[in-house]
């Protein structure tokens, strides 16, 4: 099947002598303008464009702006067509992201050989794309896996906590989601990785690995030593996502599951642990896990005690706007208040 090329050039000679060309080796479509140019791309993307520069109406440099503006159109690879030699004009237009330049009156050689070794690399580039991407797709299929294993492994040694750590993730996703609704926090999630943030909230409780069974599945309420002793799986957790950091490298993934496995205990007013950070010291993604935590803990049944209904933690919660949780996401919280009820429900 053959590549198509757009020509696009305000003189009809340029572009009889470019279409005659290029016919036998490309489909070809001639334009004559910038404005022709994207009513033809609406219909359909080419595999190359050369580009005129000196056009009436609009420039070829006016039009690579709105070219690369466009999701649609910027990968399309430009060539710029021009009977300029002057150095800073060819800078620019690579800046703008044009792939080459071919100078007027051009030579049928030329034009070939450019053409040909551009759309040779293009179709490399887009071939390696594909192969990282699938590439991609198998890492975090992996990574997702052993997040998986990991979490079921501390789940089934604390009996008393059926499906929180999957509950508390969606938890999570519910008031990230309501946070980018509202605008709450912006600025300080601007770059997050959504998806990599809920997935390493999974290994919030992997600290718990290393507490003894008679503790972690006590029946009754524990003891002030043995609560202190619960107390150490958030320096454990980071411990543990620390060693995984040494060995294999402080990838964005296990930065979100350190932050959240340390500091989801601490508390807005400095009171928590095991550091006692306080506001906006406590990163985050710990401060979203602190209240969907809390309120899990507080709607499940232990052996110890029955669950609070929903009504009841939500206003719990609320109480602790301003001491123990962040206010801004307290008031996410309760928007979302709903939707949490009935993920809660997942027993």
């Amino acid at each position: 099947m053959l590549n198509t090329v757009f020509v696009v050039d305000d003189n009809p000679t340029n572009l009889t002598i470019a279409e005659n060309t290029l016919v036998k080796h490309y489909k070809v479509v001639a334009l004559s303008s910038a404005a022709q140019m994207f009513k033809a791309l609406e219909k359909f993307n080419p595999d190359l464009i050369l580009l005129d520069i000196e056009m009436p109406e609009m420039s070829g440099f006016e039009a690579m702006k709105l070219l690369k503006a466009n999701d649609s159109y910027a990968n399309i690879p430009v060539i710029f067509l021009t009977g300029r030699t002057d150095a800073d004009s060819e800078a620019y237009g690579i800046e703008l992201g044009a792939v080459d330049f071919i100078l007027k009156p051009f030579s049928e050689p030329v034009l070939l050989n450019r053409i040909k070794y551009h759309l040779h690399i293009d179709t490399i580039i887009r071939e390696r794309t594909v192969q990282l991407i699938e590439r991609t797709k198998q890492l975090v299929r992996l990574q997702n896996g052993i997040v998986y294993i990991m979490a079921d492994l501390v789940e089934k040694r604390d009996r008393n906590t059926g499906g929180h750590i999957d509950r508390t993730a969606i938890y999570m996703k519910l008031l990230i989601d309501a946070m980018l609704d509202q605008h709450v926090y912006a600025d300080e999630m601007r770059g997050w990785n959504n998806d990599l943030v809920v997935s390493s909230a999974r290994l919030h409780d992997v600290g718990k690995i290393v507490i003894p069974d008679s503790i972690l599945n006590k029946p009754g309420s524990l003891t002030d030593e043995e609560y202190e002793i619960m107390k150490e799986h958030t320096v454990e957790g980071e411990r543990i996502i620390d060693k995984a950091t040494q060995q294999t490298g402080d990838t964005e993934f296990l930065h979100n599951a350190k932050v959240i496995a340390a500091y989801h205990h601490e508390r807005w007013d400095g009171t928590g642990y095991p550091y006692q950070l306080k506001r906006t010291e406590i990163p985050l993604q710990a401060r979203l896990m602190a209240i969907g935590d809390v309120y899990d803990a507080l709607v499940s049944e232990r052996p110890y005690k029955k669950g609070f209904p929903h009504e009841e933690a939500v206003s719990i919660i609320m109480e602790g706007a301003d001491k123990h949780f962040d206010p801004q996401i307290a008031k996410i919280f309760y928007d979302v208040n709903d939707q949490i009820r009935m993920i809660s429900l997942w027993r």
